[in-house]
């Protein structure tokens, strides 16, 4: 079995750098960073969307390109590497999905055409306060096609056009698509560590909305787009700790010490060598995944966990290392370590914590050992 991709995909992939290093370049996510009323990047996305990436798995009647996952992943990873400040993730890998997955035809004319030509922005909203999702912690209701309650952290949610939300209806979990334009959605931007990305608290009084899937189905569908957009994150995990172990190892070659470049030495090797397996166990876990997500396997929600905690772990640790491969210029604003480490906590934590899909991945094997 084959789990590399085609020539093709990876002719996409080097495209996809080059546009990402002459439109996206460090400096251009420090503009966000260092503008407060600024949380993303409105001309990049106009730019990616110009590109076709944000239709690059809707069909084509919807006005999309029709491609398929494998061709989202390649774009994911490389977002990923150049810490692009828009909301991909949010938008394709969430709202896209969601909809193809559960929407009517009606909703599917209504959204999927606006996300293809970056109209559409979306965002995910289940949270309400501390604590793993569960039926019993959403207080979030509606009642006669109208939305009330809380949500918070949402990401994406300060400049969202639609998002998704888990609520209550007739004592049921459902999933609920809402127009942000419409009247009664109050926004609160919220401060986070990583300013690249948008963060709002949203307050619904009696707003419309519209179920995607059945009655009481909500949980399920979450679960279910979760474990598509987390393929998907890993893949732009991925390309954020390659970059960082590139960023480690280009340092090491150039910085001497005693006379000796310092990746002549035993720690600065360890170190490097640690990013790289780790880089190399995240990688394998996510082209499983993408296996997995491409032909809708049944191992996909065991193959989602897996690569989502190898990506989550290998980012993070591969941020942090190349922090101290720097030493103390690593530690400074000049320097971009500290871009990646934001975004290594932000990625780690939009669609649920390492140890929330621990839990998952141990859930999902007992029930696969005990139904074999």
């Amino acid at each position: 079995m084959n789990f590399d991709f085609s020539e093709d995909q990876k002719f996409l992939k080097n495209e996809a750098r080059r546009f990402l290093e002459a439109n996206c370049p460090t400096s251009r996510v420090r503009k966000v960073i260092d503008d407060p009323s600024v949380t993303w990047d409105a001309e990049l996305w106009k730019a990616v969307a110009g590109q076709g990436w944000l239709g690059a798995a809707i069909p084509e009647e919807h006005g999309g390109l029709g491609l398929g996952r494998l061709e989202l992943c390649v774009i994911a990873e490389e977002l990923g590497r150049a810490v692009a400040p828009i909301p991909f993730a949010s938008t394709v890998y969430v709202l896209a999905e969601a909809v193809m997955l559960a929407g009517s035809e009606a909703q599917k004319a209504a959204v999927l055409p606006g996300i293809a030509a970056g109209d559409v922005i979306g965002a995910l909203a289940t949270s309400e306060g501390p604590g793993a999702l569960a039926a019993s912690a959403i207080r979030t209701t509606v009642e006669g096609g109208r939305l009330s309650g809380t949500k918070i952290p949402v990401t994406d949610g300060g400049i969202a056009t639609h998002v998704l939300v888990l609520a209550k209806e007739g004592g049921q979990p459902g999933l609920f698509l809402v127009d942000l334009s419409a009247a009664g959605v109050t926004r609160e931007t919220l401060s986070t560590l990583d300013p690249s990305r948008d963060a709002a608290k949203l307050v619904f009084d009696k707003v419309p909305a519209e179920r995607l899937g059945g009655a009481g189905e909500g949980l399920s569908l979450v679960e279910q787009v979760l474990d598509r957009a987390a393929v998907l994150l890993a893949f732009e995990q991925t390309g954020g700790a390659d970059r960082a172990l590139e960023m480690a190892k280009e340092y090491a070659l150039e910085r001497f010490a005693f006379g000796r470049t310092i990746a002549s030495y035993q720690a600065i090797k360890h170190k490097l060598a640690d990013m790289y397996v780790k880089n190399e166990l995240a990688r394998s876990n996510a082209y499983y995944g993408a296996w997995a997500l491409n032909t809708n396997a049944p191992e996909l929600p065991v193959a989602a966990s897996a690569a989502r905690i190898a990506a989550s772990e290998a980012y993070w640790f591969g941020s942090k290392e190349n922090i101290q491969t720097h030493g103390g210029i690593g530690f400074t604003w000049a320097v971009d370590c500290h871009l990646h480490y934001r975004r290594s906590r932000q990625l780690s934590l939009v669609a649920g914590a390492p140890r929330v899909w621990k839990d998952r991945l141990v859930s999902h094997l007992e029930r696969r050992n005990a139904a074999a």
